[in-house]
């Protein structure tokens, strides 16, 4: 099977996190015998090859180079809203992306388009579909689902690529909903997480002892451990908020903030303002090839995800749990469809930040617990939630989409 690919995000070099999750599940369509092709803009920044198991084709739509701004998480201010510069470069990146993919498509003839994010992806690949009809199937991550609701022109260009699309996936039913609030079909939706690999992240003790010596974190105090970019929806502020109360004061815990983003200097403010700076470390940006000991380090994973705006899960919930980390996070972004409350992590109300310092004591107290919640969820990776499994999913829906286009021709 021959499966085209369409993202804005995607490594372009090593240690880059951008659009991990898509390399990861296009490299395992390529291991499962598929051949894949990824359109994708051009950036400055890259640097890999564009050979190897995935074919990568690069379209510019700006000159010179530098001018090539869209893409690779820098679109979005606090992903609430678009950039001025999204404004203004989105008319030359649509032309470029549709008629790249048109051409190359016309030619190779893809079985499926896959699309990564309702706008831009979804819009130039379902152009693309209609013209030539391929089958189209159009993955919602997060941040798109609530582009795709602030003006008409937007709303117009989500409706036309939600009618096209044969298959719509998300990975938490908050943007599910909020997709259907553009008038998808719902019965054209199914629900399949961005994965990790069990094999790349496990249990691995080397390097832990060097990184809470650099961290300056003292010995037997609790690591929680938060990974993701600093915007409002991921609820960091939450967990900081929760150092502070009674549950957690007297508690030997720190708090390691690995990530960037707009919110940085905000909440770090807010860790002063409380008097808990001293318990927290704001690590910065981590290259991919060292996330590892980070997720290693950790005693639990904190995900306190809020629901404005709409949010998938978040790939650092499995990758804890593949590094066999239990997971406390909020009851919304997905964490439900991945973390099983009391048995491979504790699920609390958003923004309930008493319930999320009990939950968080009730971990410190009981390392036991951790440790057979981190194994639980473990097991669930391997035998559900890894690359392999769902990958195979998304294969079964391409066979029988391609099936009932070909029945149709």
């Amino acid at each position: 099977m021959h499966i085209g690919v369409l993202t804005h995000n995607y490594p372009r070099f090593p240690g880059d996190f951008s659009g991990t999750f898509v390399e990861a599940l296009c490299e395992e369509f390529a291991a499962q015998g598929h051949r894949v092709t990824v359109w994708a803009p051009h950036d400055a920044a890259y640097v890999r090859p564009s050979v190897g198991p995935v074919q990568l084709r690069l379209y510019r739509y700006a000159w010179p180079a530098a001018a090539q701004r869209l893409g690779y998480m820098r679109t979005m201010q606090s992903d609430l809203a678009l950039r001025v510069e999204g404004y203004l470069l989105s008319p030359a990146l649509f032309a470029a992306g549709i008629a790249t993919v048109w051409r190359a498509a016309r030619r190779t003839r893809p079985d499926v388009l896959h699309a990564h994010w309702l706008l831009p992806n979804g819009f130039m690949a379902a152009v693309v579909s209609r013209r030539l009809g391929i089958p189209l199937v159009v993955s919602v991550p997060g941040s798109d689902a609530q582009v795709a609701h602030q003006n008409a022109l937007f709303r117009s260009m989500a409706r036309f690529t939600l009618r096209q699309a044969s298959l719509l996936t998300a990975n938490s039913e908050a943007l599910r909903d909020r997709v259907l609030e553009l008038g998808a079909d719902p019965a054209k939706f199914d629900l399949i997480l961005y994965g990790t690999d069990p094999d790349a992240l496990r249990p691995n003790p080397d390097g832990v002892a060097a990184l809470r010596r650099e961290l300056a974190i003292p010995d037997g105090a609790t690591v929680l451990l938060c990974v993701g970019r600093m915007v409002y929806k991921k609820g960091f502020d939450v967990l900081v908020r929760a150092l502070a109360e009674e549950p957690l004061v007297g508690r030997a815990v720190v708090a390691v903030m690995v990530g960037e983003g707009d919110q940085w200097a905000a909440w770090q403010a807010l860790g002063h303002s409380l008097g808990v700076a001293d318990r927290l470390r704001w690590v910065g940006a981590v290259p991919k090839d060292h996330i590892g000991v980070f997720y290693n380090l950790a005693d639990v994973l904190v995900n306190p995800a809020v629901s404005k705006p709409a949010d998938g899960l978040n790939v650092c919930v499995l990758d804890a749990m593949s590094c066999a980390k239990p997971v406390v996070g909020s009851l919304v972004a997905g964490n439900p469809l991945a973390v099983v409350d009391g048995v491979t992590g504790l699920l609390v109300p958003e923004q309930d930040v008493r319930a999320l310092a009990a939950a968080l004591a009730r971990l410190v107290d009981d390392p036991a617990l951790r440790l057979h919640m981190g194994r639980a969820g473990r097991a669930r990776i391997e035998n559900e939630l890894g690359w392999p499994h769902l990958a195979r999913r998304y294969v079964a829906h391409f066979r029988r989409l391609g099936e009932a286009a070909a029945t149709q021709r």
